[in-house]
């Protein structure tokens, strides 16, 4: 199984998680969809990591994969004015992952993150392990700990 700097973050923070590999289909309309078809988990909990910019600073969402953001509320959780997608370059550039396989785990650079709060109640969900192709199941608390997020509602 390919090591990730994500699962070699997780490792390093004693958090225990499962590898779920799954086909990956660069032509899908939604990736985290995808990915949760294709593993049989709900997409509810099947989380998808986005990169965003929020008054111009970078910053990552973690949320359900079948939701939308509202860039509104992106904002505020960040204390900030807007929000805004961060281009797929600069995301690429910036956590060192490829564009659908971005995860919120050992990124080049940490930056503020914020987990959507649903999912949180679940003894398990789902989230990039760093890799297209590779889910890590992970307890959304020790997720909210080791990223050292915050929990909001994002949900448009």
């Amino acid at each position: 199984m390919t090591s990730t700097p994500g699962l070699k973050f997780l490792e390093k923070q004693g958090v225990a998680v499962t590898l779920h590999p799954y086909d990956y289909d660069p032509s899908a309309d939604a990736v985290g969809l995808q990915a949760a078809e294709a593993l049989g988990t709900d997409p509810a909990l099947t989380l998808k990591t986005l990169m965003v910019e929020v008054d111009g600073k970078p910053a990552c969402v973690v949320l359900p994969s079948d939701r939308q953001l509202s860039m509104k509320k992106v904002a505020a959780a960040f204390g900030g004015k807007s929000a805004a997608m961060m281009l797929p370059a600069k995301a690429e550039k910036l956590t060192g992952y490829r564009v659908g396989g971005i995860s919120p785990f050992g990124q080049k650079k940490p930056v503020p993150t914020v987990m959507e709060e649903s999912p949180l109640a679940a003894p398990k969900v789902w989230i990039n392990a760093g890799a297209r192709g590779l889910l890590l199941g992970i307890a959304p608390g020790d997720a909210l700990r080791v990223l050292g997020a915050k929990a909001a509602s994002v949900l448009a």
